[in-house]
């Protein structure tokens, strides 16, 4: 709550100076240097200011109350669920904005309307006596500084609004274990507020001066105040066409490098790393760009580790899972090349390619759960011990089920769960068949009959290739998909013909 006070005290303070300054020291300026009045006169003026004042103050001063309550409210209460964080946190950021509003609101209308009416007042009355056309300047200069007030509340308020918005993200990560954020969200545009701010920056003062001047001439020549009218009007005019060119100049200066890195985050958010931004700029954000561009090369660089820990994660399970049985030692590390290879030769992108490859390094990983007797048997296996075998593909999938986080295993468990499963339904342990099989388990079901063929066990020796291959091409379209296990074939007999590398085992 403390944090809230001191929010509250600073908002008051910036409000009391710009105040002062617009409606104090600017309504001076314009009232005791520019307009020539009696002091009887002039007394009136004040009583008019004074009142003004009052009633703008009590107008203000009901908006803000209602504009702070939900966030007082927040920050008297001691705990808050997570849609109230997120809720308190959009709506601080919106403070800037209704700051400005306020002003150009309860603020200017609460000044302007009870001076115009006090002032016709008393000019009908005969206490004061001047050009009604004072008025419709007044009027002019009021909007005018009321802008101006508007825009440096909307700055200073962004200002004073950090110390909140970092205790929100505090309470939620305390409370929660989240931190606000509006994801991205443009409240206010950055355009439009270059726009508005170059706009009243060049011209208020100049305003200002062509109204101050056109009625200090009143009181020197009337026919030459008319002419020096028209001639500001133009001035004027033109000015306000130079400061319309200006800020499309610099939004256009800071819109497309701020675009372009905003552009590159995306890319990088989908794993894009390939590409520098390059440096076109000779400002500020020169050093910006350096800092991002090198930014990239760290996470390059980390990806690259993150990506080689991964791998020899996957590897080392895959290890210690052959290393159970010097008679499968390296079959999952040929399964995967396998898989790798009718992967590629289907058309699958590197980065399907790399979950293929790493699936099927896990695809005897519930082995771990057979017990020994059963599972480096010698001789045949019974059909008790046969359904304990064919449980693995399931204990593979419930154990990468307990890593965390869930979804860093998600893409594995399809290609674990249906390697035996097979094309015409008869496989196990769900007896998919086709298409229903997932993609990953139907080619590594090609790739690791290929290797249990080709490798010795205690009661066989292994098969010749030729011979291997011959059963996959028998069993297309019953036991193993057709298509990718005529990619394998095609391809293992492309390489033997192509490296001239005979068979050495005999059928």
């Amino acid at each position: 709550m403390e944090i809230y006070r001191s929010f509250v005290v600073r908002l008051l303070r910036n409000y009391v100076m710009g105040s002062v300054a617009a409606l104090v020291m600017i309504g001076t300026v314009m009232m005791v240097s520019t307009l020539q009045f009696p002091k009887a006169q002039l007394m009136h003026l004040i009583v008019i200011v004074a009142i003004s004042l009052l009633s703008m103050t009590g107008f203000e001063w009901l908006t803000l109350k209602r504009q702070l309550r939900p966030i007082r409210r927040f920050f008297a209460a001691k705990r808050t669920d997570r849609a109230e964080l997120n809720g308190i946190y959009e709506r601080i950021h919106r403070l800037p904005e209704q700051a400005a509003y306020r002003i150009l609101g309860p603020h200017l209308f609460g000044f302007a309307l009870p001076a115009a009416g006090l002032t016709w007042w008393m000019f009908f009355k005969g206490w004061i006596q001047f050009s009604p056309e004072y008025v419709a300047i007044a009027a002019v200069c009021a909007l005018l500084i009321a802008g101006m007030h508007a825009l440096a509340e909307y700055y200073l308020t962004v200002l004073a609004i950090r110390p909140l918005l970092l205790e929100v993200r505090r309470l939620g990560k305390i409370q929660h274990g989240f931190e606000p954020s509006l994801g991205g969200r443009i409240m206010v545009s950055f355009q439009r507020k270059i726009r508005l701010s170059t706009a009243m920056i060049s011209l208020f003062p100049l305003l200002l001066f062509f109204f101050a001047t056109s009625i200090r001439l009143q009181y020197v020549d009337h026919e030459f105040a008319r002419e020096y009218l028209i001639w500001a009007l133009l001035i004027v005019i033109l000015g306000a066409g130079v400061a319309m060119v200006g800020s499309w100049l610099l939004i256009r200066d800071v819109r497309d490098p701020v675009k372009e890195l905003t552009e590159e985050m995306n890319r990088i958010q989908e794993g894009d790393f390939g590409r520098r931004m390059p440096d076109l700029y000779g400002d500020e954000f020169s050093a910006l760009i350096a800092g991002f561009n090198m930014m990239i090369n760290r996470l390059e660089i980390r990806q690259e580790r993150n990506r080689q820990l991964t791998q020899s994660y996957f590897t080392t399970l895959a290890a210690a899972l052959d290393a159970r049985d010097k008679y499968t030692a390296g079959h999952s590390m040929r399964v995967a090349e396998y898989s790798l290879m009718i992967g590629k030769l289907s058309g699958m992108s590197e980065e399907q390619s790399d979950l293929l490859y790493k699936s099927a390094l896990l695809h005897d990983i519930g082995k771990i759960g057979i017990p020994d007797e059963v599972l480096h048997k010698d001789g045949k296996l019974t059909d008790d011990e046969f359904d304990i075998i064919k449980t693995h593909p399931v204990l593979g999938e419930n154990l990468l089920q307990q890593i965390e986080p869930a979804e860093a295993m998600a893409d594995f468990l399809p290609g674990v769960r249906s390697h035996h499963e097979r094309y015409d339904g008869k496989g196990y342990p769900d007896g998919k068949a086709g298409q229903d099989i997932p993609v990953f388990g139907r080619i590594i079901a090609v790739a690791d009959a290929f290797d249990a063929m080709t490798s010795d066990r205690p009661y066989r020796s292994g098969m010749s290739h030729e011979r291997a291959l011959a059963i996959l091409e028998e069993g297309k379209g019953t036991q193993w998909d057709p298509h990718y296990a005529g990619l394998f074939i095609n391809e293992w007999r492309r390489r033997q013909h192509l490296h001239g590398s005979p068979d050495k085992r005999v059928s």
